[in-house]
């Protein structure tokens, strides 16, 4: 079942018999016994109304993390993570899984699964290799990423390769299977690359490529293969400060195509623009967001944290990936504030406002607007706490759904 798992064991039995024969048997055991422990609590209550569905979803959740970092030895550390998602309330909500269909969806089903279990190796600081199951987040997460929001965190069996020289930086990532945010009944098996670079060139201009193919496969359905997709693109992103203000902005575009196991044929763009300005606590952002769609297909992002984008309630997520045959143009204007309130440990404010409008790519449609909000601190050092709404206003139609509302509330506790 854990592809990479295996690989990691005889890794690990390799590397101790290499100590023990180099007699540094000692420093590895000081490097095992030395390391991190990790415990991390976080308790959710979420609740959806959403149009269609005959009840209001309701989840009161709590997700258990337990795992070891060793330290360094030779270059060498190793980590294990267990996790535990457990529905502390009644079950009447939707969690992709389960079955009630009735119920407004919230992705949170229970499980017990190995979260990461991986083995890095940096000899120096211009080169990482790390191979197991891992978190993968890469930027923004706009194309790959962890989803970290879920209870049930979206982790990667795959061999990475991080090279750094000068401002030069660039990943390769290979994917033999995607841990997926449904427990392991929906995980996908994979034969995927990754390649990232980026070079910069000065504060105001950092510059960027990426290739990216995806192939998936599940025996039980096409839909899985039909997400797999190469798509290529360039970015540039930097910061000027003037006056005390901070100005940043970032370009990104892309082309996508079916690719491996796809039955699909086609071939769509992607673009996005973001301008930001921050004055000491405050911070406002305008972003735009293109995707394309040819009324079969719509440009994807299947293994995107697909919540960080495009509008809190998920309003055109479905199963886990997005769900927009006609594309998506999405115009969000953000304010921010970071208030340097503190009553002893409580402290570390930050509160959140952010408007969507959303338009069918191809047609042009209106297909509806959200509001967002958002608050958040911490209680102690290791507690913090958050409250977060979404409110969609959707038309109901084959491009879009009608609407919905979300609420949460939530505390995390990390040692």
């Amino acid at each position: 079942m854990f592809i990479w798992a295996g690989r990691i064991g005889i890794l690990a039995v390799a590397i101790g018999a290499a100590g023990a024969a180099g007699a540094q048997t000692g420093s590895l055991t000081e490097a095992i016994s030395k390391g991190t422990p990790i415990l991390e609590l976080r308790s959710r209550f979420e609740n959806v109304q959403q149009a269609g569905r005959a009840n209001d979803g309701e989840a009161t959740t709590l997700r258990t993390r337990v795992g070891w970092q060793t330290g360094k030895w030779n270059g060498l550390q190793a980590l294990v993570e267990f996790e535990d998602v457990r529905d502390i309330g009644a079950e009447h909500y939707d969690s992709g899984i389960n079955g009630k269909g009735a119920y407004g969806q919230i992705f949170d089903p229970e499980v017990t699964e190995l979260n990461r279990f991986q083995l890095a190796w940096k000899p120096s600081d211009a080169f990482t290799a790390t191979i197991g199951r891992q978190r993968i987040n890469l930027g923004d997460q706009r194309f790959i990423g962890s989803v970290g929001w879920r209870q049930d965190e979206q982790t990667f069996d795959a061999l990475r390769l991080d090279g750094k020289l000068g401002g030069i930086e660039t990943t390769y990532i290979y994917i033999a299977h995607v841990n997926r945010i449904f427990a392991e009944a929906q995980d996908w098996n994979s034969d995927s690359h990754v390649l990232d670079a980026s070079y910069t060139i000065a504060e105001p201009l950092k510059v960027g490529g990426f290739v990216y193919a995806l192939d998936f496969d599940r025996p039980d359905t096409t839909a899985v293969r039909n997400q797999s997709n190469l798509t290529w693109g360039v970015r540039a992103s930097g910061r000027v400060a003037t006056g005390g203000v901070k100005l940043d902005y970032g370009l990104r575009w892309a082309r996508q195509s079916d690719y491996g196991s796809s039955l699909l044929d086609y071939e769509l763009d992607y673009g996005s623009i973001d301008l930001a300005a921050t004055y000491k606590q405050v911070s406002a952002r305008i972003g735009y967001e293109e995707m394309q769609g040819n009324g079969v297909r719509g440009f994807s992002t299947p293994l995107a944290t697909l919540h960080a984008f495009n509008g809190w309630s998920d309003a055109f997520v479905g199963n886990g990936v997005k769900t927009t045959a006609d594309g998506l143009r999405d115009l969000n204007v953000t304010f921010a504030w970071s208030p340097d309130w503190k009553w002893g440990e409580v402290a570390g404010f930050s509160f959140l406002l952010r408007h969507h409008e959303f338009k069918a790519d191809r047609s042009g449609a209106d297909l509806g607007d959200e509001w967002n909000a958002s608050a958040s601190g911490q209680l102690t050092g290791k507690l913090s706490w958050l409250i977060k709404y979404a409110d969609y206003d959707g038309p109901g139609t084959l491009q879009a759904p009608g609407d919905r509302q979300r609420v949460w509330f939530g505390l995390e506790w990390k040692l």
